[in-house]
This record gives structure tokens, sequence and C-alpha cells, in this order.
């Protein structure tokens, strides 16, 4: 049987910035791992649909079950509808990451919704989801997963971070690609930006207005997380439970200088994994690379040249990598490295909905 030699995936990413769906039309190889965005769209969230995913971890047990299966019919829709906008003809699968709700690898659960079924039933596409379950199972922290993306797509640099509502990054160490979280970045500075009535903050503008709190800093940077030997990650309940309480206890200072020194927060604790990984590129993608003053702060903390690319990588690596990860799923070969979330081994990972 001859290999089938190009795969047409839709990746579809929602991350912890609420920002939007990210979709992601892209044609792989199978023989040389090459790529193509044919592609890609963000879908900005209607302010009804950003409330119900940002508080989605208070619901019940029943009601998180009917979430999921909502939020699955909506990821359905919304790809019918990016398929009939670009009359796409040529589709093998959909490789959904889902929206994170719950991330406690320790417990061994993490919980993606956007049912599976859900998005199959609506687009009658085989649909791949869950990509994350089967890694904390087997002791691994199921995050970061883009690094396989990073080895296979991006390996002419020497490092890959991304800034999104957590800051991750990966590079080669001891012929081994690892990677872990670095800290929070837009799930912080959106937050801030809601205060004043924005959505985010554009390229930095209101944190550039602040001024550094230096014992909010200090307090920040001692946090045990930043101690800890990778493999590591982070999720909103870290966030809930360790920034909150310090960002908080601050609240009689300014928006903007609560802002501001997060940002330098960001910059050093990016900077310091840098310089202790002797890093010396980055590609950056993700939101916050539009962040100018973090871009600039991180900078000032560093020798190693920052390499910003096209908008579209910018914006749409993760559903371009997760599109990947579907990809190698289809062809059953491994998508998760054991190097990167400390499991107890390489694995293909990801539920497929559909006929297979």
């Amino acid at each position: 049987m001859q290999k089938q030699q190009k795969y047409y995936i839709i990746g579809l990413m929602s991350g912890t910035s609420l920002d939007g769906l990210d979709v992601c039309y892209v044609a792989f190889d199978s023989f040389t791992s090459g790529f193509e965005i044919i592609h890609a769209d963000t879908i900005p969230y209607t302010n009804q649909w950003e409330s119900q995913l940002r508080n989605a971890v208070d619901l019940s047990a029943v009601d998180l079950i009917q979430f999921d299966v909502d939020y699955g019919v909506y990821l359905g829709q919304k790809v019918n509808e990016f398929i009939a906008q670009y009359n796409l003809k040529l589709i093998d699968a959909i490789a959904s990451h889902g929206h994170t709700i719950f991330h406690q690898p320790h417990r061994k659960i993490t919980l993606q919704i956007g049912h599976g079924a859900a998005i199959f039933h609506e687009t009658k596409l085989l649909t791949i989801t869950d990509f994350r379950t089967q890694d904390v199972i087997f002791g691994g922290q199921g995050a970061p997963l883009v690094p396989l993306g990073d080895e296979f797509l991006f390996s002419e640099y020497a490092a890959c971070l991304n800034l999104g509502g957590f800051s991750n990054i990966s590079f080669k160490a001891n012929q081994q690609r690892v990677a872990f979280d670095i800290c929070p970045v837009n799930i912080v500075l959106n937050t801030f930006a809601l205060e004043k009535g924005l959505s985010y903050d554009h390229q930095g503008e209101l944190a550039s207005n602040g001024q550094v709190i230096p014992m909010l800093l200090d307090e920040l940077n001692k946090l045990t997380y930043y101690q800890l030997p990778f493999p590591k990650s982070l999720g909103y309940e870290w966030v809930n439970a360790e920034i909150w309480p310090i960002l908080n206890s601050y609240a009689k200072n300014s928006v903007e200088d609560r802002l501001c020194t997060f940002v330098h927060h960001i910059a050093l604790q990016i900077a310091k994994t840098f310089n202790e990984a002797s890093v010396t590129s980055v590609l950056i993608t993700g939101g916050g690379t539009k962040n100018n003053y973090l871009i600039e702060c991180i900078q000032k903390h560093t020798d190693c040249h920052l390499i910003i690319p096209t908008n579209e990588l910018i914006d749409y690596k993760e559903a371009l990598v997760f599109a990947f990860l579907g990809f190698r799923r289809l062809q059953k070969k491994y998508n998760i490295l054991a190097s990167v979330t400390g499991a107890s081994r390489d694995h293909c990972s990801g539920t497929i909905h559909g006929d297979f």
C-alpha cells in the first residue's frame, strides 16, 4: 500500500489568554515533515463565550460536562464556517487542543474541554482531541507539547519561546529536546488590562506608563516554582493560588504600576532562563511577542538574540503544531517527548473521534 504523501489538517488552539480561537489549515509532507500554512484565522470570542470559558473552573461536575459538549459544538460550527469561507476540499482531520480548565499533573489530572465527538458530529470530519491526558497518566507534566513541533519543524533555531497565557521555552540540552513553562504572561497582563476596560495592553503602553514596585517584584521573583528543576508546568490553579494573592496585596497601587512590575517580573524570569541555558538566539511567537515593552524589557537583561518572525507564525504557531501532533497521531508516530514532559516514555497521544 502506497504511503500517503500529503496530509491536510485543521489545527485548533484556544489559549489561556482567551484572545480567541486560532484555526490553522496546514499541508504536511509525510516524507520531509515540511509544512505549508495555507489559511489561518483567529475567531474572537464573544463576551459571553469569554466569560463562560473564564469561569468554567467554578462549574459543577454536571454543568462542566454539559459545557464540554456545548463548546465542542461551537468548535465544530466554527470549523464549518472556516471550511466554507475558504472552500476547502482536502481535509484529513481536525486536531483540537481544546480549552484548558484544570491542569494538575501531580494528581494525574488535566482537562481540555471541547468534546471531540461533538466536533466530529458537526463537521463529519475525523477529529483528534485530548492530547495531554495520556501523558499525565504516564507520569508526565502533560505540557508543554509544542516542543515536538520545535524539534521537527523549527530545528534551525537554538531555542523557541512562546509568549501566550504562559511563557514556555524549548531547546536542546545534552542532545535531547527539553522544555518547560517559565512564568505566567497574558493570563495576568490581560486581567489587568480588563480593569482599564481593555482586552489587552496594546504594545505594552499601559505597563510602560507605570513604575516598578520593588517589594512586589522581589516577592514575585522569590516564588518556589522558579527554583524548581524542569520538567515543570503551570496552570490556572497555580496563578490563582500563588500570583493573585501577592498582586492583590498591592491593590492600593495603580494598575499601571502593578502591570509594569509584572512585565519586569516576566522579563527577568525569561532572561534568567536564557542565560542559565546559555541560549544565544531564540525564535519568539505568541501574542505577547507584540508587546513591545515586554520584548524591550527582556532584551535589557540578556545578550540572547531575539528573533521575531512573521505575524502569521507569531499568531498561529501553536495551532500549527497541534495540527502537526494530529498528523503524527494519524501516522501512529510518537507526538509527545518524554524528555520534555517527564513521562515514562515517548508516546503517541490523542483520542480519535470518527471512522479511522
